[in-house]
């Protein structure tokens, strides 16, 4: 039987240690955060219970280039529920970079960029069919302009590489 537990105990010790991570020190970095964890589990668990752990896994915080992937990977779900209504819906490379960077709150991790994704883009998004901004059978640009997300049609290249 495996048994996986995951827990926020030492999360601030992460947070502070990661605050000026780079990847010139991102290994010693590691090394002296699981340090300091262990150290916090050892103080925090009883030893009776922490014997009985076989493996401790600190898992890394996510960087910049995985939440882009997350903000493409949710963005790629929303499109293919949008297809199915005749949408079709392409973010820039501007919007993905808008959204990484309003949605991660490094201190809950990717949760917050599905919920700023909802409330920015498919909430808006349905208030702008409802006044029929955006129609069936149509093609819409996701765009970030100051300091707002857009919805927009595609100019004329962008329309030429869609097809």
């Amino acid at each position: 039987t495996i048994i996986i537990m995951t827990s926020n105990l030492g999360s601030d010790i992460i947070q502070a240690e990661f605050v000026n991570l780079t990847e010139e020190n991102k290994e010693s970095v590691f090394e002296k955060t699981q340090a300091l964890l262990f150290e916090r589990l050892k103080q925090s668990l009883r030893p009776e219970f922490l014997n009985r752990i076989d493996d401790i896994v600190m898992f890394q915080p996510l960087t910049m280039s995985h939440i882009h992937a997350i903000v493409k990977l949710q963005l790629k779900q929303l499109e293919k529920v949008l297809e199915k209504q005749g949408i079709i819906l392409h973010a820039t490379p501007e919007a993905i970079q808008f959204i990484a960077d309003q949605g991660f709150d490094p201190q809950f991790g990717a949760r917050p960029v599905k919920r700023f994704i909802q409330k920015k883009v498919l909430n808006e998004l349905s208030k702008e069919m409802l006044q029929q901004k955006v129609l069936p059978n149509s093609t819409v640009i996701l765009d970030a302009f100051g300091d707002n997300l857009v919805f927009r049609p595609p100019i004329k290249k962008e329309a030429d590489a869609t097809v």
